[in-house]
């Protein structure tokens, strides 16, 4: 019954049967995802300083969206998020190459 109610990286991370290994999984993918969304859409140049309390301030708030995504599809949010703003960045570069010629 559990298992129909998890998201789907959840039930891929199985983390009804191995909740140890498959938060900590979980926790990764939701954290590799939100740096690749930050790096594609957000970041800027900063000091090294300030991107390491960035950086810090990402991870403690994947904590949280990390129990989160076990029931609700905070990862897959991340994934259609990532691949919008990759598509976005594609389209921008393919545009500014256009108007140089």
């Amino acid at each position: 019954m559990l298992e129909n109610r998890l998201s789907f990286f959840a039930a891929l991370y199985k983390v009804d049967e191995n909740p140890e290994i498959g938060m900590w999984l979980l926790y990764s993918t939701i954290v590799l995802l939100s740096i690749a969304a930050y790096k594609l859409g957000f970041a800027q140049k900063l000091p090294l300083l300030k991107s390491l309390i960035i950086y810090a301030f990402l991870l403690l708030g994947c904590t949280i969206l990390s129990f989160l995504g076990t029931f609700l599809p905070v990862a897959e949010g991340l994934v259609v998020i990532c691949l919008v703003l990759t598509i976005y960045r594609v389209r921008r570069k393919f545009d500014q190459n256009k108007a140089v010629q």
